[in-house]
């Protein structure tokens, strides 16, 4: 099964995954054409040199264990893009895609399956690398920057398919997002129309350089209001201070930050816990379904953004956090042992 998010980032269902963004994307198209924006793949980049660009967007197909954490909500059979990003093959995805796999494959333009070799993931920028181990024949996208990227710049999202699989686009906005997962982006990239095909997408500006990529389908690209459906990409400014280190270890030097696993989701002023991960530090402290968490070491908790600000303000991972949460009318307190998430994972390792 090939499994992607929609916008807050549970798998949807075959209906919504086929139907249902069709439909957004022809909501989307209306808002943008009442707005004077044409979505049109020429617009964005010169027509002799889309096929250059394109070339460079390959298929990604990773194959997970039965038993790793991520199955039950990601797949065993996980299916997307990816970039090529260097001479040697080396291509830039999505880590959701990748995360705990055993065998990666990656599909050239000519229609080639070549194996490839996991080569590093970062679970704080969600950023994942392979490395085919066959020549691609490929020229590798060059990376640009999404500082320059404001509401109503014309981009160019691309899966692998050549012009077939690319979507003129605009950026709608861009904003701080939270994920449910303890995942946090400062000045994350919104898009429309909606691109079905999101995971490890290439999100190109009108130079052809790579600016960021696919992670997930939103209903709220352009904010609450109008609700837009769209989607979100990961700035490419934030992989190259890690670049290194992913390529050198396989993850960022850095230490790690404070991770919980906690599934949480913000509603009505209040964050929620949806769920706990199995066996992970929240769990084992004994946090369930339906808490309330009210605030981090002592400090207010505002929302969800602002609850993983405080969390990992508390230390590096292994810190142990005090959390007060209201739990069937009473409230507690808690102290949760974090550990660094990496030990929680079964991370795919180099071959």
């Amino acid at each position: 099964m090939a499994t992607h998010f929609n916008g807050k980032g549970w798998p949807p269902g075959k209906d919504e995954a086929e139907g249902g963004q069709r439909a957004r994307r022809a909501t989307a198209a209306a808002l943008l054409a009442l707005a004077g924006l044409t979505v049109n793949p020429e617009s964005v980049l010169a027509a002799a040199s889309i096929d250059d660009v394109l070339s460079a967007v390959v298929g990604v197909t990773a194959e997970i264990p039965a038993d790793a954490r991520s199955a039950a909500t990601l797949g065993t059979q996980r299916q997307g893009n990816g970039v090529v990003i260097d001479s040697d093959g080396l291509v830039l995805t999505i880590g959701y895609l990748i995360m705990e796999s055993t065998r990666t494959t990656i599909t050239a333009p000519d229609g080639r399956t070549v194996p490839a070799d996991f080569v590093g993931y970062d679970y704080e920028t969600g950023f994942g690398l392979v490395r085919a181990r066959e020549k691609l024949g490929v020229k590798p996208l060059v990376l640009g920057s999404a500082a320059a990227l404001k509401e109503k710049t014309p981009v160019l999202i691309a899966g692998y398919g050549g012009r077939e699989a690319a979507l003129g686009a605009f950026v709608v906005s861009r904003r701080e997002f939270a994920g449910y997962w303890e995942y946090l982006l400062d000045n994350a990239i919104f898009t429309a129309p909606i691109y079905e095909r999101f995971g490890g997408a290439a999100l190109i500006d009108s130079e052809g350089k790579l600016v960021g990529i696919g992670s997930l389908a939103v209903g709220d690209a352009a904010g609450p209001d109008p609700l837009m459906p769209g989607n979100m990409f990961v700035p490419i400014d934030i992989l190259k201070p890690i670049l290194a280190d992913l390529l050198e270890k396989g993850r960022p030097s850095a230490p790690p930050k404070p991770w919980l696993g906690v599934i949480t989701r913000e509603a009505n002023g209040r964050l929620y816990v949806l769920d706990v991960s199995a066996d992970g530090p929240a769990a084992r402290a004994g946090l369930k379904r339906g808490d309330i968490l009210l605030s981090v070491a002592g400090k207010a908790i505002t929302g969800q953004a602002d609850f993983y600000k405080k969390l990992w303000a508390t230390g590096p991972a292994g810190t142990r956090i005090e959390l007060s949460i209201l739990h069937e009318r009473d409230v507690r307190t808690v102290t949760v042992g974090s550990i660094d998430r990496y030990d929680w994972m079964k991370t795919a390792t180099r071959h």
